[in-house]
């Protein structure tokens, strides 16, 4: 019985660690804030990955990565906010 509650916790604990990036929605600046872009990605294979840097709306640089999807959209996966050393 004991093996069985300890077994029963152990899964509920590592479920609860698994991770997704789902929650990651675009931001002013992203390649994919609006949508989308109009022009598909022909000659870049899939699953490649693109980065992209820029100045958000409060003027922090931030470096997301993109990785291209078999219908030739992007899906952002990570988001990294670059520090100012001359702050």
């Amino acid at each position: 019985m004991k093996r069985i509650i300890a077994m029963t916790a152990l899964a509920a604990m590592l479920a609860a660690c698994q991770t997704s990036t789902e929650g990651l929605e675009p931001i002013p600046g992203s390649i994919t804030y609006g949508g989308q872009p109009r022009q598909r990605l022909q000659k870049s294979p899939v699953g490649s990955i693109l980065p992209h840097t820029f100045t958000d709306q409060w003027g922090e640089r931030v470096r997301e990565t993109y990785i291209v999807q078999p219908d030739r959209s992007l899906k952002l996966v990570d988001r990294v906010y670059i520090d100012n050393p001359f702050d």
